[in-house]
């Protein structure tokens, strides 16, 4: 087990969503020597940001968490640059930290980048075999190239070098912005500010036939944290809570947890993205010991009433 209170960390990403929920839990275990690049100092898409962020942080452990990311509208209008900014921030970071002698470089990959018809639950090993959901599958794609650089590199040069496949995330901090946020935060968002206004009705792209399964944010920290002490194998490892639940269901429990009563209207000629996601998780308690362990409502109780406390609502 890879000891890290005694190692230099970097994360990138660490001042964002689920970067800030591992740096906060690095430090609480006892993790002194963390270091957070700001996008504004450090600009990753480019080979002099990662280079002056290599010379800077010396990082003995690299979390590499930072991602431009968004919901189906946000893919749908920017494929091009979730594609090239993802890729080019990965590759060049675990090129750099291969030339660094960097001890563990923990990559979080997307469960994007499964194939649209992958049998549920998905398996690490169908990975290949298909293309993804086409409006994920700039980004999965970026992504799974870095899981085979990681392998490559630990083929070639022995880099230990893991990936790590959270599935949708959600919890305090995440993205509100209802141009760039995914499903559970626009929602949220949506029926508080409804609730507030008095508005009777709440649109919802698609037919609500879709599933999801949500990771808690908390939980997908300890998970990525867990990996960087315990594993240390060149096969892809799903984080996820194992829990499905359809759209239309996630809609409803939303709006009951956030007491709006209005109707719900759903605009059936918006996408729905892939029609199913569950994760096999087994490899994650079998390799490295661990579970999801927030209760979804409970999950989502917490989400609201921070949003609901920082938007003043």
């Amino acid at each position: 087990m890879l000891d890290l209170t005694t190692k230099r960390i970097c994360v990138t990403g660490g001042g964002g969503f689920l970067g800030s929920f591992v740096a906060g839990r690095l430090r609480e275990r006892g993790c002194h020597q963390v270091f957070i690049p700001r996008k504004r100092d450090y600009d990753l898409t480019t080979a002099d940001g990662v280079a002056r962020l290599m010379t800077d942080a010396r990082p003995e452990v690299l979390f590499h968490l930072a991602a431009v990311v968004g919901g189906i509208g946000a893919n749908r209008d920017n494929p091009g640059r979730f594609f090239y900014e993802n890729a080019i921030m990965g590759i060049q970071l675990i090129e750099a930290a291969r030339r660094a002698g960097v001890e563990k470089t923990i990559i979080a990959g997307s469960i994007c980048s499964y194939p649209k018809f992958a049998p549920v639950p998905f398996q690490e090993d169908e990975l290949w075999n298909g293309y993804p959901e086409e409006t994920n599958a700039p980004y999965g794609i970026a992504k799974k190239a870095l899981l085979v650089q990681c392998q490559g590199y630990r083929e070639q040069y022995g880099m230990d070098a893991i990936f790590l496949m959270p599935v949708n995330l959600y919890g305090p901090r995440d993205n509100f912005d209802l141009h760039t946020s995914h499903v559970i935060p626009a929602l949220i968002r949506k029926c508080l500010e409804a609730q507030a206004s008095g508005g009777r009705e709440l649109r919802v792209w698609g037919d609500g036939s879709p599933t999801r399964e949500f990771l808690y944010v908390e939980d997908a920290a300890e998970g990525l944290i867990a990996g960087a002490e315990r594993y240390s194998g060149g096969e892809p490892i799903n984080l996820g809570s194992g829990v499905e639940i359809s759209i239309r269901d996630l809609v409803s429990l939303i709006a009951r947890l956030c007491g709006f009563t209005g109707a719900i209207v759903w605009e059936t000629e918006k996408p729905n993205g892939q029609p199913r996601r569950r994760l096999d998780v087994t490899r994650a308690g079998r390799l490295m010991g661990w579970r999801a362990v927030t209760g979804f409502e409970d999950g989502l109780r917490r989400t609201i009433d921070w949003y609901r406390s920082h938007a003043g609502l």
